[in-house]
């Protein structure tokens, strides 16, 4: 297993169990957030120790002042990012932007009432912070319950399927010229996590049948920073490396 996989493992159980659908809205939103920000920190470690040393966020003391999740400056107006590393020579070099559904609409029985406004946000997130920094590479983790893959009836297909449709177009960005609402790397991951186990896969957007590691992910957005900054850095094995060290 690849220290990620311990890390992200370790940061979904500390989350606790997940609320039953029928809970209250206050005790589904602080569940979804806790998720959000214990993959973040899973994610912002294992970029550290990729050779990204000032990636955010980390826990308290970590990185001296605040290693909470950045505030960064865009071109539409500031917007907090849950995974950053950014320097001062360059500004923001990687985001990756973390999104959840979790949770099953009482009335409907399916897991696509938010779909489309978490998408919208997620596209806002894109654009401003592109107008500001173009040559940033920008990676999408959208969560998924495991049960948003069976949601399907005999009139529709499943969430997980429907949304591997709807997010198609915003992945692939691999011209720093190109649009501001794509994101250079999208994934999807399906989780059914408790405080006793955690279980995911992952997917790139737009295919649904091929399962990844989350290992792969992070080497994916590595290399494309890489290409993006090669007077600055290489990729080496899925790590970032001076190219004057």
């Amino acid at each position: 297993m690849a220290r990620i996989d311990d890390l992200l493992k370790a940061a979904l159980i500390e989350a606790g169990d997940k609320p039953a659908d029928t809970a209250k809205s206050d005790e589904k939103k602080a569940y979804s957030e806790k998720i959000s920000a214990n993959i973040a920190l899973a994610v912002a470690e294992e970029l550290r120790q990729r050779g990204m040393s000032e990636a955010r966020p980390a826990p308290p003391g970590e990185l001296g002042g605040s290693g909470a999740e950045r505030r960064m400056a865009g071109g539409i107006g500031a917007k907090k990012v849950d995974v950053t590393w950014s320097t001062e020579e360059s500004g923001l070099i990687l985001g990756i932007s973390i999104k959840s559904i979790n949770f099953k609409d009482n009335r409907t029985k399916n897991y696509q009432k938010n779909l489309t406004n978490r998408r919208g946000d997620m596209l806002i997130e894109a654009v401003t912070l592109h107008r500001r920094f173009p040559y940033a590479v920008l990676g999408g983790l959208f969560i998924f319950d495991a049960g948003a893959a069976t949601d399907n009836t005999p009139k529709r297909r499943s969430t997980f399927e429907n949304a591997h449709s709807r997010f198609r177009l915003f992945t692939g960005r691999d011209d720093p010229a190109g649009r501001d609402e794509q994101y250079e790397a999208f994934y999807f991951m399906l989780l059914d996590a408790s405080s006793r186990h955690a279980n995911y896969t992952l997917y790139r957007v737009g295919k649904h049948d091929e399962k990844i590691e989350i290992h792969d992910m992070i080497c994916e957005l590595v290399e494309r920073v890489a290409v993006r900054n090669p007077d600055f850095y290489e990729y080496d094995d899925g790590s970032l490396r001076s190219v004057n060290s």
